[in-house]
């Protein structure tokens, strides 16, 4: 029986994120999450009777391993990271001042924030409408403070060569045995590489017992 992908986006996102992704998946049964970053958030129900294979963009790597929604036969990151921020013994993380530099500032000007973390992201032309300022600000402080290595396994990592937001020493920091898989992209690959997401989900879900 094939398992149902659920899909969840990165900070600042919306579930059509994954359309190109989707539509190169469209023989699966496939379901996408919205936390609502852009207006109400949206969690459709999975078929019953099947396994669940969780697919994290991002932010959404993150929120799966803390959530723990729904008990899944896998679980796989696209860009993902278990932890976000630098400590002791990860330093491969992103600086904290970065990260409360930006919620400091969002109180004030959230779609500027917004924006231009999407435009670091490569999102040429963010999109401002409908932000639910709340949800942002509270995926901003969960970046800052959750710290969920060891809270699951991940059986898969795709991750960019070139992502500007989780470097590659940040990946293998964060993914210490769990196979990972390059390619030459940045931090949007279910956007920029929608095939070659599309063909190592296919691969990863046909190795499953």
């Amino acid at each position: 029986m094939t398992p149902t992908l659920l899909l969840v986006h990165g900070w600042g996102l919306d579930s059509g994120f994954w359309w190109p992704l989707l539509r190169r998946l469209a023989d699966w049964p496939v379901v996408a999450w919205d936390l609502g970053f852009h207006g109400q958030p949206s969690r459709p129900a999975l078929p019953k009777g099947r396994p669940v294979v969780a697919v994290g963009h991002s932010f959404g790597l993150l929120w799966l391993l803390h959530e723990k929604p729904v008990d899944w036969a896998g679980l796989v990151s696209i860009n993902g990271f278990p932890r976000f921020t630098q400590a002791e013994d990860f330093p491969e993380g992103v600086a904290p001042r970065l990260v409360e530099r930006m919620i400091a500032r969002f109180a004030a000007a959230p779609e500027a924030v917004h924006g231009d973390f999407m435009q670091r992201c490569g999102v040429s032309h963010p999109c401002n409408e409908g932000l639910s300022a709340p949800a942002l600000a509270g995926g901003l402080h969960a970046l800052a403070e959750w710290d969920c290595r060891g809270a699951g396994k991940v059986d898969l990592a795709l991750a960019g060569r070139g992502d500007p937001i989780v470097s590659p020493a940040m990946t293998e920091g964060g993914f210490a045995g769990t196979p990972i898989e390059w390619q030459d992209g940045g931090h949007l690959l279910p956007l920029t590489a929608p095939d070659w997401c599309a063909e190592r989900l296919r691969q990863f879900v046909g190795s499953l017992p």
